[in-house]
């Protein structure tokens, strides 16, 4: 069939199917006027961001200091990175301190939340004494923590002493230094997994539980399989948040221990700032915080697609 001057391609089809072909959407004034309003905060975002991206990256693949760029070396500062026992040991403390920061203030959190949907008395006063540890500023929560637990002098190892245990040296000791900075991750942690946890509890409708109840079901029934399940989707989207917030904590470790004892609470984040500012080595510095995002992106990828198959259950 050949086709005249006049008539398009879409007229053609719509003559073999008898139906008008599909038109293309047009942008509405509304909507283009609101694009043209948004463009410059966008592109200024995008400038922020994508600049020290590629500044960081160019810098990644030189062996340069703070004040020199340095020569290109290519990928050798993360072949050197990925070998480094410091690096490899600093993995090992930062998947310990998310994974105990992660599950143990999830934990506590949801705990706390399914109290607080109980009849107790002040209700609201507990809730409010419950933020505080999220509320202070984390400088002076390590410091409290600092004057707890620094010197055999300090209150907890004074009690311990008192109760037969010794001595404990909490911030000297490199596996009781890993221990108080896991708690004290989760102490100022829980809070947030409380209010996340609160939220979604919000939204289960009681009639639910009550029709569960009819059919027999135990307490432990109902949460197992009703309470985990309605708030799986937020549950999720906290542990991605919590990831986050766990591996780039730099305040919680370095205001505590600062990295010690002997690199024991060094976190890969920790390693980066020490490798950059006081080793003065940028390039390798760099190369771990790259290394470190891509791994938040790819864990952040795996527990947004656990959130997309919550939403279709």
């Amino acid at each position: 069939m050949t086709i005249t001057p006049g008539r398009t391609a879409h007229s053609v089809e719509e003559r073999r199917s008898g139906e008008p072909a599909p038109r293309r959407r047009r942008l509405s004034p509304a909507s283009a006027t609101l694009l043209l309003l948004v463009a410059p905060s966008v592109i200024l975002l995008v400038l922020i961001n994508a600049y020290p991206l590629v500044y960081g990256a160019f810098q990644s693949v030189h062996d340069g200091s703070l004040i020199s760029t340095g020569d290109f070396v290519g990928l050798s500062n993360f072949t050197d990175t990925l070998t480094s026992p410091a690096f490899w040991k600093a993995v090992r403390f930062t998947l310990i301190f998310t994974i105990v920061g992660v599950f143990g203030s999830w934990g506590v959190g949801l705990g706390l939340a399914l109290l607080l949907r109980t009849r107790i008395p002040a209700r609201g006063i507990f809730k409010v004494l419950l933020l505080l540890p999220w509320v202070v500023p984390i400088v002076v929560s390590s410091t409290a923590w600092n004057f707890l637990v620094a010197t055999p002098e300090s209150p907890i190892p004074r009690l311990a002493t008192a109760l037969g245990f010794g001595t404990p040296l909490f911030l000297a000791n490199p596996l009781l230094a890993q221990i108080t900075v896991c708690v004290f991750k989760v102490w100022v942690s829980f809070p947030f997994m409380m209010m996340m946890t609160s939220a979604s509890l919000a939204s289960v409708p009681d009639t639910v539980y009550e029709a569960s109840s009819m059919d027999g079901a135990s307490k432990w029934q109902q949460f197992v399989h009703i309470t985990l399940p309605m708030i799986s989707r937020s549950t999720y989207i906290s542990w991605i948040l919590m990831i986050i917030f766990c591996v780039n904590d730099f305040p919680t470790i370095f205001l505590l221990t600062g990295g010690g004892p002997v690199d024991a609470t060094t976190s890969v984040l920790v390693l980066s700032y020490r490798t950059v500012f006081q080793n003065f080595q940028v390039g390798p510095g760099v190369s771990i915080a790259f290394i470190m995002t891509f791994t938040l992106i790819i864990v952040s990828v795996l527990l947004y697609r656990q959130i997309r198959k919550a939403a279709h259950t």
